[in-house]
């Protein structure tokens, strides 16, 4: 193992970037990661070594990175939060990719947002725009992967979707509910992730499962699976705005954004391009029936305390 590539993930104690780390030490990798929680439990132990993101110390960031091969980028922000927002984000990742090149890095997998782009008038996506400009304009091989929603066992939007579903009598769609979604499970990303990570060219991947759902369709799906008898209303989308803020205030977190109302409902989480990931949400929900909506996930709790 001593001998092995070594990979460092940003966020192996996160979301996606767990899922990319086990795929990592079960082909053998060493791996290091970066993260923002360092004093929190490492489910990895001895075999994954950690490090602190220190984007004020960008000489220390290069310390970090230096004998890596590979860099797989998981930062990012869901939305802005006391000092954190997206300007920070991307000032972040430029700092990150410097010290990936003055450390010698050979490659960086990149996770995106499907239909990132610098012109979008959403931050979010604007924001995922100009780190994708910022990762082709530098010295490193680089494969950027572009996932829609991820689902899995701790995803945070189809599991609190369906924690509504069994809890509350009415369910707010906002506006139509015609709008498309293509859903991708986490373990599909993790795996296009490792697997463009041993190639050299440079890749722009879109991540996306083989169903396609309208809203409407993933919230009835949803009500299915969890047995709900929640009626769905439609409403303009600043009124389900309004609602998701009360649920938020209660639970003291933020449920939905004006961002992700707003990209969803004009069908940026859907692809053109053919399915890159296997697993069907519908099949997994129907095996996973018992668990999902059980609790909520908080995002605050997550990332903030």
């Amino acid at each position: 193992m001593e001998d092995s590539e070594l990979c460092v993930v940003t966020g192996a104690f996160g979301y996606t970037g767990k899922y990319i780390t086990h795929r990592l030490l079960a082909a053998g990798k060493r791996v290091k990661t970066i993260t923002g929680h360092p004093d929190r439990p490492n489910p990895f132990g001895l075999d994954v070594n950690v490090a602190s993101f220190s984007f004020g110390d960008p000489k220390g960031l290069t310390h970090t990175l230096k004998g890596a091969t590979t860099l797989y980028n998981t930062y990012w922000v869901r939305f802005p939060y006391r000092k954190v927002s997206f300007e920070t984000a991307v000032h972040n990742t430029r700092i990150l990719i410097s010290a990936a090149e003055s450390a010698g890095v050979r490659r960086i997998v990149h996770i995106s947002i499907t239909n990132a782009s610098i012109e979008s008038p959403l931050p979010y996506f604007s924001g995922k725009g100009l780190v994708e400009k910022a990762i082709a304009e530098s010295r490193l091989s680089y494969a950027i992967i572009r996932p829609t929603v991820i689902f899995g066992a701790e995803d945070i939007l189809i599991n609190n979707i369906a924690w509504l579903l069994r809890r509350f009598p009415v369910f707010a769609i906002p506006g139509t509910g015609d709008y498309r979604l293509q859903p991708i499970y986490v373990e599909d990303v993790a795996e296009i992730a490792v697997n463009a990570g041993q190639t050299d060219e440079n890749l722009i991947v879109d991540a996306v499962g083989p169903e396609v759902f309208t809203f409407e369709e993933l919230v009835q799906l949803l009500a299915k699976t969890v047995g709900s008898q929640a009626r769905t209303i439609h409403v303009n989308p600043r009124l389900a705005l309004s609602l998701s803020r009360l649920v938020g205030y209660a639970l003291r977190d933020i449920v939905l954004t004006r961002d992700e109302i707003a990209g969803l409902t004009a069908n940026l989480l859907v692809s053109d391009r053919p399915p890159t990931g296997q697993t069907r949400l519908s099949e997994w929900l129907a095996a996973n029936a018992h668990s999902v909506g059980r609790r909520y996930a908080p995002e605050l709790a997550r990332h903030y305390r």
